[in-house]
């Protein structure tokens, strides 16, 4: 007997993830980390010999957030690694796709990172504040990757991103998968620790 409709996802750990209706039951954090390890941001149009994962995307998104704002508590800091998480189900879709697939993908996005939250004991939804300080970090985040790595020059990414000096310190280098998987997995648990 098959699905007809099949909306559910099988995960290593052996989790069944409902992509319609997820439960934070369903929700284990190395499948996270594998998943997001996997992840090619960009595409995959970057330069190295491995993709630049959305794992190391999220450690650089925390890392420039902390810089931000300094203090910020494990809890926040936890959301701003997390803040991609949804894409170990349903990819690193770029923004212009999104934007033609519609209001749907974003209701599914909604949905399974409201469950990832949850599962790790993060309130539903982050305060204005910080996911205003995740989305200042992500476009940090997005310029750098765009210059270093996806082959934007410095003006173009600058008109899509914006640009601070601040972060120019930074020089990125693609990880292998495995690298990305576990540190990622290390920097949730040390935050989760803190909680």
């Amino acid at each position: 007997m098959t699905d007809a409709k099949r909306a559910w996802q099988r995960m290593l750990s052996g989790r069944r993830l409902d992509l319609l209706d997820p439960s934070p039951l369903d929700i284990e954090l190395e499948d996270i980390a594998h998943g997001l390890a996997r992840v090619a941001r960009w595409n995959g149009q970057t330069s190295g010999d491995a993709a630049f994962s959305v794992a190391q995307h999220s450690l650089l998104v925390d890392d420039i957030a902390g810089r931000l704002k300094p203090g910020l508590s494990p809890r926040d800091r936890l959301c701003a690694v997390l803040h991609d998480a949804a894409e170990y189900v349903i990819g690193d879709l770029i923004t212009p796709f999104k934007s033609a697939v519609g209001p749907d993908y974003k209701i599914l996005e909604k949905r399974l990172m409201t469950a990832i939250r949850l599962r790790f004991g993060l309130p539903a939804r982050e305060s204005e504040d910080l996911r205003s300080l995740i989305k200042r970090a992500d476009r940090v985040a997005a310029y750098l990757e765009a210059t270093q790595l996806a082959g934007f020059s410095p003006r173009e990414a600058r008109r899509l991103f914006g640009h601070s000096t601040r972060f120019d310190d930074i020089a990125l280098t693609p990880w292998p998968p495995g690298k990305a998987k576990r540190l990622f997995l290390e920097r949730c648990s040390s935050h989760a620790g803190g909680l």
